[in-house]
């Protein structure tokens, strides 16, 4: 059969994978948004199902400071002896932590901490024994780190010690550890979270090696792949089906053309065969490389991949498919079947040390139809194409002076900002339709009030994407809402939303 990658598409980077009962479990990072560590479910590995997060309360993820590249960075997911284990760092706050739960659907534990440097933290179990392993570095330079942990505590109870230097190339990461027949398996990746990633890897005799690196590493990369879309290929997790086949999950991003090195949708979740030679070495891909659609005869053609292709309020969640910036304020944000209400605060988009009134949905694909009808009760109100607080586009109506309305559309690029146009709303104005349509390499605008049609012309994406922005999200559709009390703290009334998504999926046909 024929899938597409990415399986998971939209900003779901540093994908881990374990395999318990007859589902797969998935996470990934999730930086500064709120919940933290979304997890999925799959009965096939190309078609997954967010079932929820795994940090959802405060406690568990402080992110208090938290920007677009602090939070919480790649966590791993393992299942050991009927418990779910989720380790990952929370970089702006705490380090190293792990939590866990014997309900996959229920709420995880308080975090257990684990003091040792890097990013990237691991678990293994073998014999009793728990290992912890991140990147990190010693006098001889950058290293994977591992010690063994007291399961219950965090405590370390061996000092860290360097395992394995990797094969040369930059920013060694992203560390996994599996037992498969005699050899034990270190996966890695290198070459940064950009157009040089690679997985790499090497076998061993035991836990602490030592370990010789596979002879063809890279053994995943698009490095080479000049002028295809799918780029930046790498930090992986094996799994193994209930056929016995090996598949490797890796995170990879699409430019929003051929020839233009951009991404905006983030780092994305792709899915590879592994294949094991008879001497024990194994390669992945096609001839080392992804595919953004990839032949298979592991999965049986009666599995249709599916592509959600529209969102309503109806059909998703808070803290699932919906996300906030930071730590939120729940009291501003009221969900209905088939609504949003912000309440406004005197919290700018811009902000990164408090949340404003703003939830967002991923952007999922390069082509979309966005449309919102938004009220005209908060000072500010609308919706905003977000890929950092200094990188965003916005299409609202704000209050002015005497009590009227106006549209306008906004730009910021860094410490640029520019308004254009303004439209005066005709009086009486209740509500206003926003409407935005991703065009792969811009954003078109338009609105529509008192049966008027607006339009806001266009922008484009490169100036939010990854490489512009310095970050390691992707771009957000997110409703907000402004209080403009200027500094009184008085906040805005509560303003409706609906809204109807449509990306543009990509599925191959039947």
């Amino acid at each position: 059969m024929q899938y597409r990658n990415p399986v998971i598409s939209g900003c779901y980077p540093d994908p881990s994978i374990c395999r318990a009962g007859d589902a797969y479990y998935l996470v990934c990072s999730s930086f500064q948004f709120f919940p933290g560590v979304p997890l999925f479910e799959s009965r096939d590995l190309i078609n997954w199902k967010q079932i929820g997060h795994v940090l959802t309360q405060p406690s568990q993820l402080p992110l208090q400071g938290a920007d677009s590249v602090g939070g919480i960075y790649a966590p791993t997911i393992r299942y050991h002896q009927g418990r779910f284990y989720m380790v990952t760092t929370n970089v702006t706050n705490g380090g190293h932590f792990f939590v866990w739960t014997d309900d996959i659907y229920g709420e995880w534990s308080e975090p257990v901490w684990v003091h040792q440097e890097g990013i990237d933290p691991s678990l293994f179990f073998e014999d009793g024994k728990t290992y912890f392993m991140s990147n990190g570095s010693d006098e001889q330079g950058s290293c994977i780190l591992q010690c063994e942990i007291d399961p219950e505590t965090g405590e370390q109870l061996t000092e860290p010690r360097s395992i394995w230097r990797g094969t040369g190339g930059r920013f060694l990461e992203s560390p996994h550890l599996y037992h498969i027949g005699k050899y034990y398996y270190l996966l890695a990746s290198e070459g940064g979270t950009e157009y040089g990633h690679m997985v790499v890897y090497a076998r061993g005799g035991s836990p602490y090696g030592p370990f010789e690196a596979y002879a063809g590493n890279p053994v995943l990369t698009n490095r080479n792949e000049g002028g295809y879309l799918l780029q930046g290929c790498g930090h992986a997790d094996l799994v193994e089906d209930f056929s016995g086949n090996w598949w490797m999950v890796h995170l990879g991003f699409r430019q929003i053309h051929r020839w233009m090195m951009f991404h905006i949708t983030g780092r994305e979740v792709c899915l590879v065969p592994v294949t094991f030679q008879p001497d024990g070495w194994f390669t992945a891909g096609e001839n080392g490389t992804v595919r953004l659609l990839m032949q298979t005869d592991r999965i049986p053609d009666s599995v249709r991949q599916e592509c959600r292709t529209h969102f309503t309020f109806a059909d998703t969640e808070a803290g699932k498919e919906w996300v906030f910036l930071q730590n939120p304020h729940p009291e501003c944000c009221r969900f209905s079947p088939e609504s949003v209400s912000l309440q406004g605060l005197e919290i700018p988009l811009s902000s990164e040390s408090d949340s404003p009134a703003w939830i967002g949905i991923r952007q999922k694909e390069t082509q979309f139809r966005l449309s919102v009808t938004v009220g005209v009760s908060a000072q500010e109100a609308g919706v905003t194409v977000y890929m950092t607080g200094r990188q965003h586009y916005d299409l609202c109506v704000r209050k002015t002076p005497d009590g009227r309305c106006a549209l306008l559309r906004r730009a910021q690029l860094g410490t640029l900002i520019h308004e254009e146009p303004v439209f005066q709303l005709p009086d009486g104005t209740k509500s206003v339709s926003l409407f935005i349509q991703g065009e792969q390499t811009e954003y078109r605008f338009r609105a529509s009030a008192g049966g008027r049609e607006y339009l806001l012309g266009t922008l484009e994406a490169k100036y939010l994407s990854s490489e512009t922005a310095g970050n390691f999200t992707g771009v957000m559709l997110a409703l907000y809402a402004v209080s403009t009390g200027c500094g009184t703290g008085i906040r805005s009334d509560f303003t409706d939303f609906s809204l109807v998504y449509t990306p543009t999926g990509q599925c191959p046909a039947p």
